[in-house]
């Protein structure tokens, strides 16, 4: 720190000019923010100092990134990662917005004034700035960046408004360690997957490459040897230290992009200064050599020549330095102590479940229908009626087009609705997400599937870390509407193992404002997706919709070719957060969903004085209707297909108990166990005899 900052004018007095080929004034505007971001990073370790500040990853070092947002137009989307403090600078001063740099320190003073997130996370983000807000660190952001290039000729070609320009391009960078993980080596091949058949993706990746993952190397030429020969994939290089080299190079990758509506890379070699954060102790890493040698090629020296070949004293370079760096402290003296979120209410007040008078308002009439259906027609029925209804939804994944998905869900859709709403994506969950985000953000109502419960889980971080974190860390400025449609749960004949029978839900209940339904009836089952895309539309909400798997085709309930779990397609709306009850015994009540309804009925028509509560909704759970029926029998027999451990029946029972109910309970659910092949899934599966035993024991008692 010591050398970068207090030597910093006399290595500039040092310095011998080179020539510039661009105006002095573009040159002292982006060397401006190059000097905001720089300053806005001294000053968090200042602010943290006085216990003030709460974020010291800065950007220092990568100050030629505001040679990007200058190669780019104000209203091409961008994506950035936490080294892009010029970048921010740069696009708020080409948008005429005057206080970037107080955006910045009022992110790290966790200020509620703090335009993007009001305090909840220092992000660079602003809408007005078209800049959409990230948390990542490992690239997590760049499928839903491939999703945006992807959705902005799809929302023309649908004819859909979108907040992005015809002609724009979509920007996001990372770091060189970043670009080693599977988020940012999926997105990069969706990206070139979808370019390849023709589909324009108009998509720029910068990896800023300062050779430093925290305190693991990137080999030396790593990443020109993974991405400079990738077969449809234009790539650029340039040293990011030297901003007029980078400003020409960023020109012409973004000009490729745009032209020819294919995406590029474009790695600028920058150095990292500061270390990684202000807890980051270099010297137990790199060596004193090493460290001196990147001061060398600090990036706002190499602009400071280049303002000298243009005609400026190392005085006058120097005083701009020194004038930004009183702006910053300045400022930063301003919002250090500014008052902070205050309440649990007030910090997750974005993470509520939508209002219920929206949802109704944004439903389209249902049509009544006397034949009756299964749950798999049902559903069916519903996708094609949301499709009908709303021209920005879309329905894709694995195998749903022509095919109609594995269980024929999705059979008919894209005949009636066209290929370029109903249509196949490549297997990758992570960038079957990823279109979705991008898309929702484009002016798209996605409705993505995956294909098995068990295959979400290696993409899951994109609905924690992505889909349901942006409307917290935007204050709602942005959202990204989705129903993410999944076959699970088990009891599969003929065709098991743990990846087709799956029960394990536990990583999707502790998403905050995640909707989670689980139908088990076809008129519910239809009724609630409508719901799901309603609060979609109408709120930005970001919902799961669980399937049964074994009860797609199911037509029987109590005897065989009793045809009683048929039911007609639905004439009114479920209701988020309400459940279904069925009977009006008084003596016990079983809670369950899914698989666990029909078990539970047939049950019930066995014993005497049962009612049965589905629950629907797993999130929010119907509390209200929880405590009513259990109230009404002073029994409850919670019957939960998922896992002992981590499963549903862990949120039903704390529930009642919070909300001071006091009469008797149980439990029953499968093991903690993966699923197995063949009959012996029967073991750990939950059966009927296990819950009519059960509940003969609580009535008894």
């Amino acid at each position: 720190m010591i050398g970068v900052d207090e030597r910093f004018a006399e290595r500039v007095r040092a310095l011998k000019p080179a020539p510039c080929d661009y105006s002095a004034d573009l040159l002292r505007s982006l060397y401006d923010a190059q000097l905001g971001s720089r300053h806005a990073d001294l000053a968090a370790r200042w602010m943290q100092a006085q216990g003030h500040g709460f974020y010291t990853i800065g950007s220092a070092g990568h100050e030629g990134n505001a040679a990007v947002a200058a190669a780019l137009r104000p209203t091409d989307p961008a994506l950035l990662h936490y080294r892009s403090g010029a970048f921010y600078l740069a696009r708020a001063d080409q948008c005429g917005v005057k206080d970037g740099l107080r955006d910045i320190l009022l992110g790290v003073a966790a200020a509620t004034t703090e335009p993007i997130s009001g305090g909840r996370h220092k992000v660079f983000g602003r809408h007005d700035l078209a800049i959409i807000p990230q948390t990542s660190t490992i690239a997590s952001h760049l499928p839903r960046a491939m999703g945006v290039a992807f959705s902005m000729a799809r929302a023309a070609k649908l004819g859909v408004p979108s907040p992005w320009p015809a002609d724009a391009i979509v920007v996001t960078s990372f770091g060189d360690a970043s670009a080693n993980h599977s988020t940012a080596t999926g997105a990069i091949n969706a990206a070139l997957h979808t370019s390849y058949q023709g589909m324009p993706m108009p998509l720029l990746m910068v990896c800023e490459d300062n050779g430093l993952g925290i305190s693991v190397r990137t080999p030396d030429g790593w990443i020109k040897q993974a991405y400079g020969s990738r077969p449809g994939l234009r790539y650029f290089d340039a040293d990011g230290t030297d901003l007029v080299a980078t400003l020409t190079m960023a020109m012409e990758a973004a000009t490729f992009v745009r032209r020819n509506r294919r995406p590029a890379f474009l790695r600028l070699r920058t150095v990292r200064l500061l270390g990684h954060a202000g807890s980051d102790v270099e010297a137990a890493y790199r060596s004193t050599a090493e460290v001196a040698a990147d001061e060398v090629l600090d990036p706002l020296l190499g602009t400071a020549r280049r303002l000298l070949g243009a005609g400026l004293s190392a005085d006058e370079v120097i005083d701009l330095y020194e004038d930004k760096r009183s702006e910053a402290m300045r400022i930063a003296a301003e919002v250090s102590g500014l008052p902070q979120l205050s309440s649990a209410e007030a910090v997750a007040a974005p993470l509520r479940f939508p209002d219920p008078v929206a949802v109704a308002h944004a439903l389209p009439q249902l049509t009544p229908a006397t034949e009756r259906l299964t749950l798999s027609q049902s559903i069916n029925r519903a996708l094609s009626d949301v499709l009908a209804s709303y021209p920005e939804a879309m329905v894709f994944g694995e195998d749903v087009s022509r095919k109609g998905g594995v269980y024929g869900v999705t059979r008919g859709l894209q005949k009636t609705h066209g290929a370029a709403r109903v249509f196949d994506t490549l297997l990758d969950e992570q960038s079957i997400l990823g279109l979705a985000l991008g898309a929702g953000v484009s002016g798209l109502l996605p409705i993505p599937e995956i294909q098995y419960l068990a295959y979400l889980h290696n993409a899951e971080d994109q609905l924690r870390g992505e889909a349901a974190s942006l409307k917290f860390f935007s204050q709602e400025q942005y959202a990204n509407p989705m129903v993410l449609r999944i076959a699970g749960y088990g009891y599969q004949k003929g065709f098991g193992g743990h990846f087709h029978n799956d029960d394990a839900i536990g990583v999707l209940r502790d998403i905050p404002g995640l909707v989670i339904a689980s139908p088990s009836r076809p008129d519910d089952a239809a009724a609630m997706l409508h719901a799901c895309a309603a609060a979609a539309r109408s709120s930005g909400t970001v919902s799961v919709f669980l399937e049964p798997i074994a009860l797609y085709h199911r037509r029987d309930l109590y005897d065989e070719a009793d045809d009683a779990w048929l039911t007609p397609y639905p004439t009114s709306p479920v209701p988020i957060g309400r459940g279904r009850t069925y009977g009006g015994g008084t003596e016990l009540t079983l809670v369950t969903f899914g698989n666990g309804v029909p078990m539970s009925l047939r049950v019930a028509a066995r014993l005497p004085g049962v009612r049965v509560l589905d629950l629907r909704w797993l999130a929010p759970l119907p509390v209200e209707d929880l405590l009513r029926e259990a109230t009404a029998t002073g029994r409850v027999l919670v019957v939960d297909e998922t896992r002992r451990s981590g499963g549903v029946s862990e949120g039903v029972l704390a529930a009642l108990i919070d909300h001071g109910y006091t009469g008797r309970l149980g439990r029953v659910t499968s093991a903690d166990s993966f699923v197995p092949l063949g009959d012996a899934a029967r073991q750990v599966l939950l059966s009927e005899e296990t819950i009519e035993s059960a509940a003969r024991a609580l009535l008894t008692t």
